[in-house]
């Protein structure tokens, strides 16, 4: 399996970036493996269970994690490519995959095998544990996937989803797209009720404290990065624009005196 060895000693695990994700990651994979942690911006003390290091040190794994966001990934290619050893396991946890894939497919040597993933989830929505939480993988060389798939099922408890990463950016730029533009909308309109609401509004409002926190850069990469996003954008402000329009023409209700 890739991320246990026939001995059933942990094998080495190169995890580059160690943002608020990385840390996740770390923290749910450290049982099964070593991890070698880059991040430019490394915390000195990391935690007990990652050993920081060099962007090269983490690129010599069998397993490099890379835990950056979607437009560092072709640079992060370019520089770990001569680094990399032959049969090793490259994946990615970006929000958009057709860029990432491609980035990686075009970019890093033929002798590794590579996974594009995209975890449906982030350190707020998984606080409470991994298990039942969905995540995709999109398979792009090596043929490995279903391995992967095997021990994220029985290690980790997660759902996961097989597709391609052009299947996974048309409906996560509804799933993702839709949801953090409204988050966006939302967070602009504050402040907002939080005495008099309904049971779906403050469903609403858990949804949008969920993504609020995220970095910039995961709005762009989902807003900007995902070729279906524009579209389904468009189709939404549409919809929006129409359906006000059709309040507007509505005449206006009777009120009378008590």
């Amino acid at each position: 399996m890739p991320f246990e060895s026939p001995e059933n000693s942990r094998p080495r695990l190169g995890l580059i970036g160690f943002g608020a994700f990385g840390r996740l990651v770390a923290r749910h994979l450290a049982p099964y493996v070593l991890i070698h942690a880059y991040d430019p911006a490394m915390p000195a003390e990391p935690g007990p269970d990652v050993v920081p290091g060099s962007l090269r040190a983490a690129a010599d794994c069998p397993i490099v994690i890379l835990a950056a966001p979607v437009s560092a990934i072709p640079g992060i290619v370019a520089a770990i490519g001569p680094h990399l050893r032959p049969g090793a396991l490259v994946l990615d946890v970006g929000s958009v995959k057709a860029v990432s894939a491609a980035a990686m497919r075009d970019g890093l040597p033929a002798h590794v095998a590579i996974v594009a993933t995209h975890p449906l989830f982030g350190p707020q929505s998984a606080r409470a544990g991994l298990r039942g939480l969905k995540i995709a993988l999109c398979e792009v060389r090596g043929g490995r996937t279903r391995q992967v798939a095997a021990f994220l099922r029985r290690r980790l408890g997660l759902d996961v989803i097989l597709t391609t990463p052009e299947a996974h950016d048309r409906d996560a730029a509804t799933v993702q797209g839709l949801t953090h533009l409204i988050a966006k909308v939302m967070v602009r309109m504050a402040p907002l009720p939080t005495r008099l609401t309904t049971r779906s509004f403050d469903l609403l409002m858990q949804a949008v404290e969920m993504v609020r926190h995220d970095a910039p850069e995961v709005f762009d990469a989902i807003e900007r990065a995902n070729p279906y996003a524009g579209a389904v954008r468009r189709r939404f402000v549409a919809e929006a624009v129409e359906l006000a329009h059709d309040l507007s023409e509505a005449p206006e209700p009777a009120v009378r005196a008590a």
